[in-house]
């Protein structure tokens, strides 16, 4: 299992558009692709110098070649619908790999 890992900074002047976009579009669509399990949307508990609101986003899949396969097919469709928040906010991504999991 592997986590994609989308960090993301807001600024607040459209922070709240942001999350309610990002918990009834953005996060849907990324669940409809077929291709990840979940996702989980949590706040950082940080105070950032250069302002604004940071989120992690992660989002679970089930192995490499599944995340591939989404860079190939989906991710250039899905940022480009971040457009209406373009100069507001700051991402950064990251691919982990799931080494022990205890439920």
């Amino acid at each position: 299992m592997f986590i994609y890992n989308v960090t993301t900074n807001i600024e607040e002047d459209v922070h709240d558009q942001w999350v309610k976009w990002m918990k009834e579009e953005h996060i849907p669509a990324m669940i409809k692709t077929g291709k990840f399990i979940s996702a989980t949307m949590s706040r950082v508990d940080v105070i950032e110098s250069m302002g604004g609101i940071t989120y992690s986003t992660q989002y679970k899949v089930q192995s490499k070649a599944v995340l591939e396969r989404y860079f190939e097919e989906d991710a250039d469709e899905l940022r480009a619908q971040t457009k209406p928040f373009e100069g507001k906010f700051v991402s950064f991504r990251t691919e982990m790999e799931i080494v022990h999991e205890e439920l």
